[in-house]
C-alpha cells in the first residue's frame, strides 16, 4: 500500500466539558483556539451524562458542544463511553461486573469494572454506541470516532461466567472435538484429560500451576473477545456515520495489538514518557506505523508536564522536552499529537495529574511548552503533509501470541526475575535506534517484504505459516537473526519432541543438543573477539555441515558447543543466537552482531549520529529525501552531515561536517544520506 501523508498535523487535547460550569464552554474554546490546538477529544467517561437513567439517552449536550466547536473551528473525536458504565447498569446485579483470575468481583467504581460478554451489559453498551452513532455520527466537526478507552488498561482476563461460556464456545470452534483438544495440550498429565468443552476451566486458583496450554489459550481467546466487542461497536458506528473509527492502545494492555488492528481505520496510542524513557515514544510509534501500514497514527494522549494519579505522580518535562516529544510523534508517522488533559482535574483519582490549565483556570506548567509544539507544528507540517516515513530495511517481530506465551511462562531464574516480552523487544529495538538504523516493529502475521533484516526475539512459537513467508524471504536474499527464546514452544505451547528448536533445527542447519538454564552456571560466551557470561534458559547447539559457528560456549555443562550459529540459504542467511549474554560485554556483542548482518546487508545509519540524537528519514511524494534529527538528550546532540544536504526550514545548504544540535532542538534536511 502506498503511504498516504496526512491532510494536516493535528495538534489537540482531552476535554470533560459535562464536569465543568457550561458557561466555560466558549471560554475553553476560544484558549484552544488562541494556542493553535486543531482537535478535541470528547465523552470517553461520559455515559452517565448521556443516559442519567436507564433508557433515558439524550445527546443534546455532546451535540450542543460540538455545534460550539465546529463555531471556533476545531475538530471533534468522539468516543463511545463504554469504559464508564454508570451506576444503574452494576448496582444490584453483581453478575454484570468483572472478575479476575483470584474470583474477587470488582466493585462499581473506577472504571473497566464490567463483564463486556454479559448479555445484559453488551445489550446497554451497543445501545448507547447506536444511539451516539444516529444522534451525532453526522456531525460536521466530527473527525474521527475513538472505540471505548483504552481497553484491559487496569484489568486482563475476565472470569466472570459470560466470558467462561464463550471460552467454551471458543475452544470449539478451535478445535472442533474435545479430543483434538485433549491432544493439542497433551492433557493426560495430572489426569486433565476433559470429556466435554464446558469441563475446561478457565484457569482461576488451583493448588499449583495450571496447564500452560490452558493459561494461554485463555489469554488468547480473552484478547480476542475483546477485539470483537471493539468491531461491534465499529460496526454500530458504520451504519450511520462515515467518521474514520480508531481505538488508543498501549503496549502495557493485555490485548492482541495486531488482531485489534485489524477492523479499525487508524490506529492510535497513549505514552506518558519521562524525559529519560525517550525510547518508548520511538518504540510506540515504530509498532503503530507498521499496524495499518500507508496510514497515519495518532498518539492520543500524553502529558504536557507529568502524569499523575492518587498513588504517586511522575517527574515533570524538563523545559523543551515535549516539543521534542511531539517532532518525533510527527516525524515517525503521527497525525495528531494530542494531550490529557486541558484542565486539571478538580474531582477523581487523577487530581495530580498535569493540565494545560490549572483546575482554577490559569495556564498550567506545562503551558508555555504547549505553545512551542505548536509553533513547531506550524513549522514541520509543510513538511510532513507532504512526505511519509521512509520504508524500512530493518524490523523487530513483534508477536502477541509470544507475549501471551511468556506471561504464561516467565521463566524465572534462580534470582527471581521475570522476564518482560516488552522490555525484551524494547532492548532489541533500543540497540537499533542506538546504532543509527531506520527500523519497523513488524507483526507475527506480517510479510517482511521489503526489509533486509529482520529480527525475532522471544517469539516461542514458529508456526508453519511464519516459516512459510521468512523461507523465501531469506532465500531472495534476507537475514533472519532468531533471538533467544525464539522456536523453543509449539503454538499449543507444548514443548517440540522433533528437535529443540522445531523446525529451526533443520532450517538453520544445527542440532540441539541441551536446553537448560545457563544462569551461574559458569558458562561463557565468545564472540566477535569477545566474551560474556551466559543467562536464561537457552540451548546449546551443533552445528550441521555447512553452518558457521560464530559463537562458543566456554565452560560450564555444555562447554565446546555453540550458542551463535549462522547458515547460508539461497542468496540470504539464518542467525541463531539461543542465549542471552549478559555482563559488561554483552552489549557490545550483540551491537556487533546485529552490525555484521547489517553491514553485509548493505545496510547502515541514515546519519552518523550521537548517542540520543534520533534520526528519521522520509520521503515526498516525489521521492525525494527528508531526514528528521532531533536531540532527545536535553544537554545538545549531533549528526555528521554529508556533502549535498539542504536545510529544508530555510532552504540554505547545509555544510558537511558535523553538526551540533541544541538540547531538546530539531532540523529537517532534503538530499540523500547514507541510507541504503
Amino acid at each position: 500500500m502506498r503511504p498516504t501523508p496526512p491532510d494536516r498535523l493535528h495538534h489537540g487535547v482531552a476535554w470533560y466539558p459535562e464536569l465543568w460550569p457550561a458557561e466555560l464552554i466558549d471560554r475553553d474554546l476560544a484558549e484552544m483556539r488562541r494556542l493553535g490546538l486543531t482537535v478535541v477529544r470528547i465523552a470517553e467517561f461520559a455515559w452517565s451524562t448521556l443516559e442519567p437513567a436507564e433508557g433515558a439517552i439524550d445527546c443534546t449536550f455532546f451535540r450542543h458542544v460540538m455545534d460550539h466547536a465546529q463555531a471556533a473551528g476545531l475538530r471533534v473525536v468522539l468516543c463511545t463511553p463504554t469504559a464508564t458504565p454508570p451506576v444503574w447498569l452494576t448496582h444490584g446485579h453483581p453478575e454484570r461486573l468483572h472478575v479476575n483470575a483470584e474470583g474477587a468481583v470488582m466493585g462499581h467504581g473506577a472504571r473497566q469494572h464490567v463483564c463486556y460478554e454479559e448479555e445484559a451489559v453488551r445489550r446497554h453498551c451497543f445501545r448507547i454506541v447506536t444511539a451516539m452513532a444516529r444522534e451525532l455520527g453526522r456531525h460536521p466537526a466530527l473527525e474521527a470516532w475513538q472505540i471505548d478507552n483504552e481497553f484491559k488498561c487496569h484489568v486482563a482476563e475476565d472470569f466472570n461466567p459470560a466470558t467462561v461460556v464463550r471460552w467454551h464456545a471458543w475452544l470449539e470452534a478451535r478445535y472442533g472435538s474435545i479430543e483434538r483438544l485433549n491432544a493439542a495440550w497433551g492433557t493426560a498429565i495430572w489426569s486433565q484429560h476433559y470429556q466435554r468443552f464446558d469441563q475446561v476451566p478457565a484457569p482461576g486458583r488451583t493448588p499449583f500451576a495450571h496447564n500452560p496450554s490452558l493459561l494461554t489459550a485463555y489469554r488468547l481467546c480473552n484478547r480476542e473477545l475483546v477485539a470483537e466487542f471493539m468491531d461491534a461497536q465499529s460496526a454500530l458506528i458504520r451504519a450511520h456515520s462515515a467518521a474514520p473509527i480508531t481505538h488508543n492502545f498501549n503496549l502495557s494492555f493485555a490485548l492482541n495489538f495486531e488482531r485489534m488492528s485489524r477492523d479499525l481505520d487508524f490506529v492510535s496510542w497513549d505514552d506518558y514518557p519521562a524525559a529519560a524513557d525517550w525510547h518508548r515514544i520511538v518504540l510506540h510509534g515504530d509498532l503503530f506505523r507498521a499496524a495499518k501500514p500507508g496510514r497515519p497514527f495518532w498518539l492520543m494522549e500524553t502529558s504536557c508536564a507529568h502524569n499523575g494519579w492518587l498513588d504517586e505522580h511522575a517527574v515533570t518535562h524538563p523545559p523543551g522536552f515535549l516539543r521534542a516529544e511531539a517532532v518525533a510523534a510527527y516525524a515517525l508517522g503521527a497525525g495528531a499529537f494530542n494531550y490529557w488533559l486541558w484542565r486539571q482535574q478538580r474531582t477523581g483519582c487523577e487530581l495530580p495529574h498535569s493540565g494545560l490549565l490549572q483546575s482554577w483556570g490559569t495556564p498550567g506548567i506545562g503551558h508555555a511548552e504547549v505553545a512551542a509544539v505548536e509553533a513547531a507544528r506550524r513549522e514541520l507540517e509543510p513538511l510532513f503533509t507532504t512526505s511519509t516515513p521512509a520504508p524500512a530495511e530493518v524490523a523487530v517481530t513483534w508477536s502477541d501470541r509470544g507475549r501471551a506465551m511468556l506471561q504464561t511462562e516467565p521463566l524465572r531464574g534462580g534470582r527471581g526475575r521475570a522476564l518482560d516480552y516488552t522490555a525484551i523487544i524494547t532492548e532489541w529495538h533500543r540497540r537499533l535506534v542506538e546504532l543509527g538504523y531506520h527500523r519497523d516493529l513488524r507483526f507475527e502475521g506480517a510479510a517482511p517484504d521489503g526489509l533486509k533484516l529482520l529480527i525475532t526475539p522471544a517469539m516461542p512459537a514458529v508456526d508453519a505459516d511464519f516459516l512459510a513467508r521468512v523461507r523465501p524471504w531469506i532465500e531472495a536474499g534476507g537475514t533472519w537473526i532468531v533471538a533467544p527464546l525464539t522456536g523453543t514452544r509449539t503454538p499449543e505451547h507444548t514443548a517440540p519432541t522433533d528437535a529443540g528448536l522445531g523446525a529451526l533445527d533443520a532450517l538453520a542447519g544445527v542440532e540441539s543438543v541441551f536446553g537448560f538454564p545457563f544462569t551461574d552456571t559458569g558458562a561463557l560466551g565468545g564472540a566477535f573477539g569477545l566474551t560474556t557470561a551466559l543467562t536464561g534458559w537457552g540451548l546449546a547447539l551443533r552445528p550441521a555441515a555447512g553452518t558457521k559457528c560464530l559463537g562458543h560456549i566456554h565452560g560450564g555443562p555444555a562447554d565446546g558447543l555453540a550458542f551463535l550459529t549462522e547458515r547460508a540459504l539461497g542468496r540470504g542467511h539464518i542467525v541463531l543466537l539461543t542465549v542471552q549474554p549478559e555482563g559488561e560485554a554483552a552489549s557490545a556483542l550483540l551491537d556487533r552482531l546485529i552490525r555484521h548482518c547489517a553491514d553485509r546487508a548493505g545496510i547502515g545509519p541514515v546519519l552518523p549520529a550521537r548517542p540520543g540524537t534520533l534520526v528519521v528519514p522520509r520521503r515526498t511524494r516525489e521521492g525525494e529525501p527528508l531526514i528528521v534529527a532531533l536531540d532527545f538528550t536535553g544537554r545538545g546532540g549531533g549528526v555528521t552531515l554529508p556533502a549535498g544536504l539542504t536545510d529544508a526550514l530555510t532552504a540554505q545548504p547545509a555544510p558537511a561536517g558535523e553538526l551540533t544540535l541544541a538540547p531538546y532542538a530539531h532540523r529537517v534536511f532534503r538530499g540523500r544520506a547514507g541510507q541504503s
